[in-house]
């Protein structure tokens, strides 16, 4: 109760010395702060706990415990989830989007804290996936948290989201540009100074605070030695071509193996299934042990061998053909390792996997053409290239993918290809795919509508707010002279028929009418039940406005009844939605 006074007492006194606009870009350093420390948090303990596993493996040999540690990992995740959690904390950044988009970007306080110590768990003992999709919703969850602590609105609440995201992202990968720009293509908040430099406030907060605790070091460091070749343009095509293949391969089949695992209803069972066959693909693949960046580092230093480490494969690595086979077999089957992870139970997101694929990707079409001998690319920048053209293709985010892949490898030499690249991917998947392995889920149930402004405009107007009451009613057995009279005090031309319940049994239309009411012979004699007709449809009082705007284009209204349980309501016009819709709109994008 002390607590909650202070608090009280703190919120009246920030009201009346701290306009909201200052306060914002406050809130959004401390979100830039909390989030960039999640960040350092998780990538630390992910780091300690791969290498304390790891740490004695012999290079030159399969390790069989790459067969056990998987399932330990999503044993231990299973568990925390199951019996501590409590709820659903898979998918970090399609969770965060149906928030925004279902639950008035109000994200569960748990998500602080449990989506870090879960994929610790899952990634730290092998699982194949990365950490960025988990930490960033702990980010967005910060914000959330604390957008509500401080009784901001709504708006608000959903710019501390992306606030909280960019910190995030800015944070695990000192890229604060990326973290902006993520937030602004991926989550689709508007880019409006009132929402940008928040935004930029906080991620470059979480940058900082990774460079102040872990030094200049960037994830992925790597020296261009070659330099752009103009004359290389084609074979960047090329590579954006394929890597917007491979990015269809991983949205279309990753899809198809959740929904395999759906239908598995026991959880221990599904864990079991997943846990034997992550472990049996690591035990043949290492590389697909964990997040994949040192194998990607690997591949920018030109140490193509670090492929077959630890593998009953290692004796392909003097051989040319043979290694590009055993390459194409990882991309294959990093897509099927990453979907059981998360499908038997493991936490973690796409970031990670995204780039690793990227990367040999870039190296497999760089070391496949040089093998031709007509032409000498080099592969450690198509490597780096390739994790642009994936990530631009999986996230459907160029820009995302561009500035992420030159801000984490101080690749900046090479920023002409890497755009063309990411382009191109870009291209390529959305004339198959117009979803990206985020909004897909959300799209097929109708909860997506954060990339569309119509649709998040429409979700913050209510039915009721809109209903108009004014209308004059009349019961069925009224004569035609009683309704004459209602219509002479009345200011509408439309008039409910309702019975004695006040259930709606049709509407009488002024036009319908107009050329008898001035025949007293007939106010006797006829009755509002001969004159009624059915509305062309009745709106429920619950319906969505989404859905209440598609019942007016289906049938070309400009009125409608309302009801509950049957009982009439109001009406509710088309002028009177589109004067309040252009209100809302001026409030959800003020500056």
């Amino acid at each position: 109760m002390k607590n909650k006074s202070l608090l009280s007492r703190f919120l009246i006194w920030r009201v009346k010395n701290i306009k909201e606009r200052q306060f914002v870009l406050i809130l959004s350093f401390l979100v830039g702060v909390v989030s960039g420390l999640a960040a350092l948090v998780l990538k630390n303990t992910i780091h300690f706990t791969h290498h304390f596993l790891t740490h004695r493996l012999h290079v030159e040999s399969a390790n069989l415990l790459y067969l056990a540690y998987p399932a330990v990992g999503i044993l231990l995740t299973v568990l925390f989830v199951k019996f501590f959690v409590k709820d659903n904390i898979g998918h970090g950044v399609s969770r965060i989007l149906y928030a925004i988009s279902k639950k008035n970007s109000l994200i569960k306080s748990h998500n602080n804290y449990s989506s870090v110590l879960a994929s610790t768990l899952t990634i730290g003992f092998g699982g194949s996936v990365g950490a960025e999709a988990p930490v960033v919703l702990t980010g967005a969850s910060i914000g959330s948290n604390l957008g509500r602590m401080f009784h901001m609105n709504q708006k608000i609440i959903t710019l501390m989201v992306g606030c909280g995201a960019a910190g995030a992202i800015g944070g695990i990968f000192k890229a604060p540009m990326a973290g902006m720009v993520f937030t602004l293509e991926v989550l689709m908040l508007d880019l409006t100074m009132a929402s940008l430099i928040p935004l930029l406030i906080s991620s470059i907060t979480g940058a900082s605070i990774a460079y102040f605790f872990m030094g200049k070091g960037v994830l992925l460091s790597y020296d261009v030695t070659e330099p752009f070749v103009i004359g290389n343009f084609p074979y960047y095509i090329l590579l954006g071509v394929f890597a917007g293949l491979v990015s269809l391969y991983f949205t279309r089949f990753s899809m198809y193996l959740e929904g395999q695992f759906d239908r598995i209803t026991n959880c221990y069972r599904k864990m079991m299934v997943g846990g034997i066959l992550l472990g049996i693909l690591i035990f043949l693949f290492p590389p697909l042990y964990g997040e994949g960046y040192t194998t990607i580092q690997a591949l920018l230093d030109g140490n193509h061998t670090h492929l077959v480490n630890n593998s009953i494969f290692y004796f392909l690595k003097d051989n040319y053909w043979l290694l590009l086979g055993y390459v194409v077999l990882i991309l294959g089957f990093k897509v099927i390792a990453s979907t059981v992870t998360t499908g038997s139970g493991g936490v973690g997101g796409i970031f990670a996997p995204s780039l690793f694929l990227g990367g040999v990707s870039g190296f497999f079409v760089a070391r496949f053409i040089n093998g031709f001998n007509f032409v000498k690319l080099s592969e450690s920048n198509f490597t780096l290239i390739g994790m642009a053209g994936m990530m631009a293709g999986v996230m459907h985010a160029p820009l995302t993918a561009i500035f992420l892949i030159v801000e984490i490898t101080g690749g900046y030499e090479l920023f002409i290809p890497i755009m063309v690249t990411a382009t191109i991917a870009y291209l390529t998947i959305m004339y198959f795919e117009p979803h990206s392995i985020y909004t897909k889920r959300l799209a097929k149930r109708g909860e997506l509508i954060t990339h569309n402004k119509d649709k998040a405009v429409l979700t913050l107007m209510k039915l009721g707010k809109v209903i108009e009451t004014d209308l004059k009613k009349v019961s069925p057995d009224a004569t035609l002279g009683e309704l004459v009279k209602i219509i002479s005090h009345s200011q509408r031309n439309i008039f409910p028929v309702v019975d004695e319940d006040d259930k709606l049994l049709g509407i009488v239309l002024l036009d319908d009418i107009r050329h008898i009411m001035f025949n007293p012979e007939m106010y006797e004699e006829t009755y509002v039940r001969n004159l009624m007709i059915m509305p062309p449809a009745i709106l429920d009082a619950n319906a969505p406005m989404e859905k209440v705007m598609r019942r007016f284009e289906e049938t070309g209204a400009w009125n409608l009844p309302v009801t509950q349980d049957e009982k009439y309501l109001g009406f509710v016009s088309k002028a009177k939605i589109f004067n309040v819709y252009r209100r809302v709109l001026v409030h959800f994008s003020d500056e």
